[in-house]
């Protein structure tokens, strides 16, 4: 089932019907996908396709705004306007996953006539304010267009690590209007991502305030990120803990548990409590005050606040208080990352097809495969929250199986092991893995796995050999990604 049927959308306290006389409804889009994720088991190919729908909006530029996950490895995108039975192709021109946002570009300019765009929300809502949502829902294939209130505003985890503002509408549940525009006072409130399944009327919006940062991210043609801080905080409402911080009783604030890093330049230091951003302060639980009637995380002013890639804090050390910058991040430096939108690379040589570790692949292994891997000591499991040691580290990982062929008759399979050494070189990433067997001068090569996984032994020359002869038989086009074919020449 496509995450537009389960990340469904409210009907408000009444249905609406998208009458002629309502001009938004031309405005909206119906978003057709066929989408083809990543093969873990076979990284040189991709998975069957799957067909999902999802809803749009027209904004200017002759863009339409949608969430990620409708066009997440899309093979094949169309478009189809309200009240018209043809589909016209779309590409993606710029994604966010980590706020599931993306922008779709149309090349056909006469399917923007007489469909306007619309204009987003400036500043955040007001609590209890009504909005209808337009979309189009599964069993049937009119658009549908319903009405709810507002009723929480928070800034909370979306995916892969990124935090946004979200906002909560109280309304009873339907199928299918994930994507579309929430509409107050003729502008876009908010996207429609998702509900909470088991609960009653209850759903959820990206806000047009997160929305205008995403456009303004990728005015320059690509996405950078939203900034960050990184390192672990807590919050001080333990009388013990307070007292030895010396916080006096009306100081409200978040203590560094664990800074960033140890290096002698890194301006937080253990023990410190972050009072304030910029001029903001921040209660107990580090949310400060937007009005009288708002709290948010600290965290939602760091993109409105940031200068040259650190922002100005405020903390309390050793019973006084200083400034510091702290810098911030873009983009995560998790060692096993997330795949966000492109494919695995993948390397075949003799019975082995390498690759690399991601996130998406544990989450499809799940518990029982997760399980293995922490049997076997793998460092999928061990390492799986870690920061990388240096820039380019990966994991650089086995398929579940070998091919079959007479040269690694004797081994088992080697369930995503993780390669430690070629030879007596140690692997840091993949690329270095693919020059190091070309490179290899010996009779043999040694594959040796971290953890409890057996040594490999093959003869070099026919480990090479058996390649071609084992892609023509398995079918495989092409024996690497693109990116790695420049390190292995044809003579190779």
């Amino acid at each position: 089932m496509n995450r537009c049927v389960v990340f469904l959308l409210f009907i408000g306290l009444f249905s609406l019907p998208a009458s002629a006389s309502d001009p938004i409804r031309d405005s909206v889009v119906k978003i057709h996908s066929t989408q083809r994720p990543p093969d873990f088991v076979r990284p040189w190919t991709k998975a069957n396709p799957r067909q999902v729908s999802g809803s749009g909006v027209i904004i200017d530029g002759n863009r339409i705004l949608t969430n990620s996950h409708v066009v997440m490895y899309a093979s094949r995108l169309m478009v189809q306007a309200n009240q018209s039975t043809e589909r016209v192709p779309a590409t993606i021109e710029a994604i966010a996953p980590g706020i599931d946002l993306a922008i779709l570009k149309v090349q056909d300019k006469s399917f923007f006539e007489n469909r306007p765009a619309l204009k987003l929300a400036k500043g955040l809502p007001r609590i209890k304010t009504t909005v209808n949502a337009y979309g189009f829902p599964i069993g049937g294939e009119q658009m549908s267009v319903t009405k709810g209130i507002i009723s929480r505003i928070e800034y909370v985890s979306f995916a892969y690590g990124d935090l946004g503002l979200r906002i909560q509408v109280d309304a009873a549940l339907n199928p299918g209007n994930s994507c579309g525009p929430a509409i107050g006072d003729g502008k876009i409130v908010g996207l429609v991502v998702s509900t909470i399944r088991n609960a009653d009327n209850i759903g959820y919006l990206i806000a047009a305030d997160e929305i205008q940062m995403f456009l303004s991210d990728v005015a320059d043609g690509k996405y950078d990120g939203k900034p960050k801080m990184r390192g672990f905080l807590q919050t001080v409402d333990n009388p013990a803990l307070r007292s030895k911080l010396k916080m006096k009783p009306a100081m409200g604030g978040l203590m560094v548990s664990k800074p960033w890093t140890d290096a002698k330049d890194y301006p937080l230091r253990e023990w410190d409590v972050i009072t304030k951003i910029g001029d903001q302060e921040m209660d107990n639980q580090g949310n400060i005050k937007i009005d009288d009637e708002l709290r948010l995380a600290f965290h939602y002013l760091i993109p409105k606040l940031v200068k040259n890639d650190k922002i100005a804090l405020t903390v309390f050390r050793d019973g006084k208080s200083i400034k510091v910058d702290v810098p911030v991040y873009r983009q995560s430096d998790q060692l096993i990352p997330y795949l966000k939108n492109t494919y695995p690379p993948h390397f075949i040589c003799g019975p082995m097809v390498f690759s690399t570790a991601s996130q998406e692949l544990l989450k499809a292994l799940g518990s029982r495969g997760q399980a293995l891997l922490a049997a076997r000591k793998n460092p999928l499991i061990s390492r799986r929250f870690q920061r990388r040691k240096s820039p380019d580290e990966q994991l650089v990982i086995l398929g579940p199986r070998m091919f079959s062929h007479p040269i690694a008759e004797g081994y088992d399979s080697q369930f995503f092991g993780v390669i430690r050494y070629v030879n007596e070189t140690k692997i840091q990433d993949l690329p270095q893995l693919v020059k190091t067997i070309r490179e290899a001068k010996g009779q043999f090569i040694a594959i040796k796995l971290a953890g409890s996984y057996e040594t490999m032994v093959f003869n070099r020359q026919e480990m090479l050999d058996s390649t071609e002869q084992i892609l023509e038989d398995e079918g495989i086009r092409y024996q690497m990604s693109k990116s790695l074919s420049k390190l292995w020449p044809s003579d190779s």
